[in-house]
């Protein structure tokens, strides 16, 4: 498992996210607080405080692929 931390400041950014998302055959988990949702649910990630960093489980060892997609949301 790999663990990133993003920051999603628009709707259009969450879009882009879940696009990425659902094409990888790994889950993804996006964590807030004490709030976990799917990171394949666009539904799920707006319930979450966007305001506030996102810590994204990824469940593959290398998911090199959608880290290089989801670069530009990554804050660490």
């Amino acid at each position: 498992m790999k663990t990133v931390t993003i920051q999603l400041n628009t709707i259009s950014d969450v879009k882009k996210f879940v696009s990425y998302a659902e094409g990888c055959p790994f889950d993804i988990d996006l964590l807030s607080g004490r709030y976990a949702v799917n990171g394949k649910s666009i539904m799920g990630i707006l319930s979450l405080d966007l305001g506030q960093p996102i810590q994204v489980n990824i469940h593959d060892n290398e998911p090199k692929d959608f880290l290089d997609k989801v670069k530009n949301f990554i804050i660490d």
